[in-house]
């Protein structure tokens, strides 16, 4: 009825503006946008291009028709929004479609352009604000995109597409300011985008990044799996959440978090690294280098992958392959700290202790790692008198292998036997401190706090150490002992515990630390409680001498192993055990009886062992043995005091550094005769070797007795060793307390 009266209106006045608008209302509202444009047109040609009213209805209808022709493919659309703007510039609409059509097509630049003329004349566009945030989020303008998120969840916050736009630019802006330290700014961030957007997968995924870092690996774990939840295909949270399952040691969940990240990304180079690792860890050589190397043909400059191949080609013996490619991961990397700690460990199995190669370096590394840990303020000026006397001497211990390691053997001695007028251990057994979660300056602020004057590391350049505590200076007198065989590289270690047989007097060695040679040997072995007994001589059963070494096969380098074929071959129907990790591997059994079998051993005479499942089952091995054999130039530790402690000898070969001669100190501190033990050539080691397996019943007589031997010497005498590493601490401190730097004169060997 409406269209027939303003129809009407217009036979009569064909110019009637309100006849016009209103023909042109009625046709709009029936979306018969063509004729609402010819009557709007119409209106305008009678009214004037000043007429604001009919310009804003005009603009109005082109912007819809644009819109309905767009929708069906017309290629007029655009004209249609054009020409809306040139009736009205202050078309909202126009503008905002606009920055819609610019955006599909890619011109993010003319979409900000649109998209902020929408919202400058129509600031309340709730739409066009968001829109205009997802475009520069695109442009990486996070701030500017946070900002109009902002603006348009004040105008709609109930708009779930404006909650979910703000969650995710929240939780980017979270990921920033994580990039410049400030964590707990990030988490809030986090927190506020999960809160808008509770099934927001990212959010969560942060969170558990978040957490992870901050050591708290449960509520990691939880917010990995509510990510999961969100996201089934985020390749990232599966195998962040398995790296969570195996810092909590639940190794087999790590590895279905692995696979169900590789499920989701075959070709995801992290999970590959990470199952690669695990592989390492258990010895599955073959499996493991599989995994790694299918990570590195994706992705070359993947340092770390590249640093985990060394450490399995060093476990697998291939030390030269290990040490190149954690050059490659450094080169890649150069700060990378588990590379370069790994590379320094390397040099020590393939070149001898005192070369330039090795010595320099270590000291670069310390040079370099130093830069990265300023130190803290230095502690207030002594007193002039050692605190022993007015109070114990406060020394700490930090070592992560306080547990059934081979360090723990010889840390056990100082950490329960310290008498308390004279030191108060901390972090061990008078004061334990718990420092796994702990950053390196939280630790350094720790011992601060303690109130330490002699703090000891135990770890040097092997896994977990606290190297980056130790380079902040936090205790006044700073040494480094047992669990490294040469220098930290660290000025900031005053320090090295050592013995004259390891480092003598006349050692070309060089070290950053000072020297402090211990009487006697510079470890004390406590045996684990539930030692198996002590086996027979297993040659007098067998009809035949069975050598043995279950080192590390890093430490069995190509010429190690072709003087034990020379044993063999001296020895006739003798056989070699060699005990370690990556013989469960059978690829890495292949290859070492196709060694030994081109230095003329039948395979049949070399027995390779995997690890035992555990520390009884693996000494009770012992009971196959008859004589160790001790490598070079990186010799035993734990593994000789082992099989000295079971009854077996070992032979040694003396060298000129500090890793060469560990089975040396070890010899003598347990009382046998070095003549028939340490040789002093590889030729003077196969020789002592044929000579001990030619007389069977002194070597029987010899294992009956020497466990008692062992443990009634100093090398087992507790209160003994610790007296003279008290005094050892005490010349540190007085050194201090003096002003002067250690020197080996200054800390004299004292008799026991």
């Amino acid at each position: 009825m409406a269209l027939v009266a303003f129809m009407g209106a217009l036979k009569d006045d064909p110019e009637s503006l309100s006849a016009l608008l209103g023909c042109a209302s009625v046709y709009q509202s029936c979306s018969q946008l063509k004729e609402a444009l010819e009557c709007l047109r119409r209106a305008r040609a009678a009214a004037g291009d000043s007429h604001k009213e009919v310009a804003s209805a005009l603009a109005t209808v082109l912007t819809d028709l644009g819109t309905a022709e767009k929708l069906v493919g017309a290629p007029s659309w655009r004209a249609r929004y054009v020409e809306a703007l040139e009736v009205d510039p202050a078309h909202a609409q126009a503008h905002y479609n606009l920055g819609v059509a610019a955006g599909e097509a890619g011109d993010a630049a003319e979409a900000v352009r649109r998209y902020s003329a929408a919202v400058r004349h129509a600031p309340l566009c709730a739409e066009a604000w968001c829109n205009l945030g997802v475009i520069l989020r695109g442009q990486g303008e996070l701030r500017r995109a946070l900002e109009a998120y902002e603006r348009a969840y004040q105008i709609a916050p109930n708009n779930e597409v404006i909650r979910v736009n703000l969650a995710v630019g929240l939780s980017d802006q979270g990921s920033a300011v994580k990039l410049e330290g400030r964590h707990a700014e990030a988490v809030a961030l986090y927190e506020r985008a999960l809160a808008l957007h509770p099934r927001h997968g990212e959010s969560m995924y942060n969170l558990g990044v978040a957490a992870m870092e901050r050591g708290e690996l449960d509520r990691a774990a939880f917010m990995y799996e509510s990510a999961i939840r969100a996201l089934p295909g985020c390749a990232e949270a599966h195998n962040n959440l398995g790296v969570v399952h195996r810092e909590q040691g639940n190794v087999d969940r790590a590895v279905a978090c692995y696979q169900a990240a590789l499920q989701a990304r075959p070709n995801f180079p992290q999970g590959l690294n990470n199952l690669g690792v695990i592989h390492t860890a258990r010895g599955a050589a073959r499996e493991a280098f599989e995994m790694l190397q299918t990570a590195l043909g994706l992705a070359p400059d993947y340092a770390e992958a590249w640093n985990n191949l060394g450490v399995l080609q060093r476990d697998v013996g291939a030390s030269a392959e290990a040490i190149a490619s954690y050059e490659r991961c450094l080169a890649l990397d150069p700060d990378n700290r588990n590379a370069g700690q790994n590379r320094l460990l390397s040099l020590n199995y393939v070149h001898p202790g005192e070369s330039d190669l090795v010595c320099d370096a270590h000291a670069e590394w310390g040079r370099r790692f130093q830069k990265l840990h300023a130190p803290l303020e230095p502690v207030p000026a002594p007193a002039k008198e050692p605190p022993t006397a007015t109070r114990p001497l406060r020394v700490g211990y930090i070592s992560p292998d306080l547990f059934t390691h081979s360090v723990s053997y010889f840390a056990e001695a100082p950490i329960s036997l310290h008498r308390r007028a004279r030191v108060e251990a901390t972090a061990a057994g008078h004061a334990w401190r718990d420092a796994a979660a702990l950053s390196e300056a939280a630790l350094a602020e720790r011992v601060r706090r303690d109130g330490i004057d002699v703090l000891v590391e135990l770890t040097g350049h092997t896994a977990h150490n606290r190297l980056g505590a130790m380079a902040m200076r936090p205790a006044p007198v700073q040494a480094t002992w047992i669990g490294y065989p040469n220098s930290t590289g660290l000025a900031a270690i005053d320090y090295r515990l050592t013995d004259a047989r390891c480092d003598p007097a006349d050692t070309r060695q060089r070290f950053v630390e000072r020297l402090v040679r211990l009487p006697g040997c510079f470890l004390c072995y406590t045996p684990a409680a539930d030692l198996p007994p002590v086996a027979p001589l297993p040659a007098l059963a067998n009809g035949h001498v069975t050598f043995a070494s279950f080192n590390a096969l890093a430490k069995q380098t190509p010429e190690v192993l072709g003087v034990w074929a020379d044993i063999l071959l001296a020895v006739p129907r003798s056989r070699l055990i060699l005990k370690n990790k990556p013989f469960a591997c059978d690829s890495v059994r292949q290859r070492y009886w196709q060694l030994f079998e081109t230095l003329g051993v039948e395979r049949h005479r070399v027995d390779l062992l995997p690890l035992a499942p555990g520390n009884r089952e693996h000494m009770a091995q012992y009971g196959l043995v008859d004589v160790a054999l001790d490598p070079w130039p990186y010799a035993g530790t734990t593994t000789t005091t082992e099989s000295l402690v079971m009854g077996v000898p070992c032979v040694t070969l003396a060298g000129a550094c500090h890793a060469h001669n560990v089975g040396v100190s070890l010899i003598h501190a347990v009382g046998l005769p070095p003549e028939r033990w340490v040789a002093r050539t590889k030729k003077d080691y196969v020789d002592l070797a044929r000579a001990a397996a030619s007389d069977l019943e002194a070597l029987a007589s010899l294992r009956a007795g020497l466990r008692e031997q062992m443990l009634s010497s100093d090398m087992c005498n507790g209160p003994k060793f610790v007296a003279q590493l008290e005094d050892a601490y005490d010349a540190m401190w007085k050194d201090y307390v003096d002003g002067r730097l250690a020197s080996d004169d200054a800390i004299r060997e004292s008799s026991a």
